[in-house]
């Protein structure tokens, strides 16, 4: 008899896994990408001599107390370095949040079109996943608050929201957070704050700061241009720290990302090239596109979300295709149950003209 071997826990057979953006097509030896939200204007190069600096040093192992990032992201936003874990992207500080505080029998909840690392995140912690409905593709407070439940331990926002790239005001952030139970933890997904430029938005850090149990995220891989490294942070209460530096791995962050990292957020010049970049091609590429007919969602990130007609030959999926014919990648968003759409990332201005021009040829076949 061959035994039927060990079983995972509950859960995670039903995690549908993680498929990101693509990065090339076949026949198109240099295609333009805009699938992945990468920013047009490359890494700091600051921060491409400090990872270059590591080469003689490999043998190494990093600082597992990544104390020069986290003194590096303190000075820039004036935080107490003791509030802040670092991590191998976001994406793993907000796995580490889930397996820390949900357990089965538990719930979590995010919004419907909400990041899909959310729900990856509270089934492999054998949590429950609870999904509140959006209004006009935007989260909506009293659709989360309706789905609170004794068993709610974990409330997800993605502010802004990606692929939407809509956003909740911080009145209303603060109304979530004043209105769910203390027991709950908030946690704000920034991963885009960089690029907003809102009177009324606020990514979090006030929060952090006066209350117990929100935690705020943030990533490197998208306005300082370090995605090939997986660098993240988080900025909690010091409960909170203590119970990541418990469960994190002890050089969790490599030597490259810490000093490129440290490198990139000090370089304030740079960032701020790259949100002047997006302020003048975002809403170009938002103007352009709804000249064409096309429904475009309003955007504070450095991406659109593109809505097709349910008419043969002109879906999503069609346009799609022909955008590959033309060595051009978006990214479909059906996972995120918008099987209609396609999320386009602002980029150089030459590739911002050639998407619009490649749509504006597809529309008109």
């Amino acid at each position: 008899m061959v035994s039927e071997g060990p079983k995972p826990r509950k859960g995670v057979m039903d995690i549908q896994a993680y498929v990101p953006g693509a990065h090339a097509v076949e026949g198109h030896a240099d295609p333009i990408i805009l699938s992945a939200n990468e920013t047009p204007l490359g890494p700091s190069p600051k921060a491409v001599e400090a990872f270059q600096g590591l080469a003689g040093k490999l043998e190494r192992y990093p600082d597992g107390a990544m104390t020069v990032l986290r003194d590096a992201i303190a000075q820039v936003y004036g935080l107490n370095p003791d509030n802040i874990v670092c991590g191998s992207g976001s994406d793993e500080l907000l796995s580490l949040l889930a397996q820390s505080y949900l357990s089965a029998g538990d719930e979590a909840i995010f919004t419907e079109h909400g990041f899909l690392v959310y729900r990856i995140a509270i089934l492999a912690a054998g949590a429950t996943p609870v999904v509140a409905s959006e209004s006009n593709m935007t989260a909506s407070v009293d659709a989360i608050l309706a789905c609170v439940t004794d068993q709610t331990k974990i409330v997800f926002l993605a502010n802004p929201n990606n692929p939407t790239g809509t956003y909740v005001p911080f009145d209303e952030v603060r109304r979530l957070r004043q209105e769910l139970p203390e027991g709950i933890l908030l946690v704000l997904d920034a991963a885009y704050a960089e690029y907003v430029r809102r009177n009324d938005y606020e990514s979090g850090l006030e929060l952090v700061a006066t209350t117990n149990n929100t935690v705020m995220t943030r990533t490197f891989s998208k306005i300082y241009g370090l995605a090939a490294l997986r660098l993240g942070w988080v900025y909690c209460p010091q409960d909170v720290a203590a119970v990541l530096n418990r469960v994190r791995g002890p050089f969790n962050v490599n030597a490259a990302a810490l000093a490129a990292g440290a490198a990139a957020i000090a370089d304030t010049e740079h960032v701020e090239r790259a949100r002047v970049h997006n302020d003048k091609w975002l809403p170009w590429l938002t103007s352009e596109l709804r000249s064409l007919g096309l429904d475009v969602t309003d955007s504070v990130g450095n991406f659109v979300l593109v809505h097709f007609d349910k008419v043969d030959g002109k879906t999503a999926p069609d346009a799609d295709a022909y955008l590959k014919s033309k060595g051009i990648i978006a990214r479909a968003t059906g996972s995120y149950g918008l099987g209609n759409s396609l999320r386009i990332t602002v980029a150089t201005e030459t590739e911002n003209q050639a998407v619009v021009a490649a749509f504006k040829d597809y529309l008109a076949g």
